[in-house]
């Protein structure tokens, strides 16, 4: 079992800052061998994809994120970062941190996520 924490989100002004982090911890997970990512959630739309990095550091960004989003990690700490810059006025979004093993398809372990607001 995998269990992944978030921090950072929180209420920031259109063209502001913001940088989530994401804690992993767990019997089975190990930073050499499981992707990271983070995803979001606006109410009334699907879950989308921001950004996933690889343990050796390839990164996939959304188009509507590539430019403004940087997503890192460190696998000494077990930890994942989204720094979020040039927020664009949308819906609140609840963004989730993911995990799977690398020989698995999909994200298999989600945090409980955490809520951005970009509002004047």
């Amino acid at each position: 079992q995998v269990q992944l924490v978030e921090s950072g989100g929180g209420l920031v002004q259109p063209g502001g800052s913001l940088r989530l982090s994401c804690a992993a911890s767990g019997s089975i997970f190990s930073s050499d061998t499981y992707h990271m990512g983070w995803y979001r959630q606006a109410l009334g739309n699907e879950r989308e994809l921001v950004a996933t990095i690889t343990p050796g550091g390839n990164i996939n960004y959304a188009d509507s994120v590539n430019g403004r989003f940087t997503v890192s990690r460190d696998n000494a700490k077990n930890m994942v970062s989204l720094q979020m810059n040039n927020l664009n006025p949308e819906a609140p979004a609840v963004y989730y941190c993911t995990a799977r093993r690398s020989y698995l398809p999909l994200f298999d372990s989600w945090g409980k996520g955490t809520l951005v607001t970009v509002s004047s």
